[in-house]
Parts: structure tokens; C-alpha cells; sequence
């Protein structure tokens, strides 16, 4: 729900359906468990450098990278992409604190 919301509000971004959304789903929750926390740590010298700003432009490449990967999920370049990981992880915070109420 989450990601169609997302590419509902940026254009430049297109999930052609609700089984397009569930691989896309699948597919970041991978890459965030296997190799984001690889590419952080390469980058931590930058990270450190940027206060953490430069996690924006791993999750840019991360997107890029399932838009490539996945049918279905196109994204225009990469501020999209950036701006897509951005209205995401701000959208799946309001649902978190709505539907779990921690």
C-alpha cells in the first residue's frame, strides 16, 4: 500500500499493479537485509562525512537497482529515486505509527 501511495504522489515513478507492489516489496526488503548494510559500510568514511545524508543516495541506488530488477516498477532517473525512497520510508513511518500505535 505504501509503495503504491508513493508512486501515486512522484512522478516519474510507475508500479504497474498490486503484484508488481508485492515483488517490489519483497525485492527491497532483501537488498535492505543483504546489501545495504554492506554498501554502508563501505561508505562510512562519506557517511560520516555527510552526518548520514549519504544513506539517501545509497537508497537512491537501491531503488534504481529493482527498477531494473523488477517488471513492472520504472523509475525516471535517479532524484526520482531519491525522492521515491524519501515519500516511501515517510509514508511506511505514518503507517507504522497509525496501525501499531507504539
Amino acid at each position: 500500500m505504501a509503495i503504491i501511495a508513493a508512486a501515486y504522489l512522484i512522478p516519474g515513478v510507475f508500479v504497474s499493479g498490486l503484484w508488481a507492489a508485492f515483488w517490489l516489496a519483497a525485492f527491497l526488503a532483501v537488498i535492505n537485509v543483504l546489501i545495504k548494510p554492506i554498501l554502508i559500510l563501505l561508505t562510512l568514511p562519506i557517511n560520516i562525512l555527510t552526518l548520514g545524508l549519504f544513506t539517501f543516495v545509497i537508497n537512491a541506488f537501491l531503488v534504481l537497482l529493482a527498477s531494473s530488477v523488477i517488471a513492472g516498477f520504472q523509475v525516471d532517473g535517479f532524484l526520482t529515486a531519491m525522492l521515491f525512497s524519501i515519500v516511501l520510508s515517510v509514508i511506511t513511518y505514518l503507517l507504522n505509527k497509525i496501525l501499531v500505535n507504539d
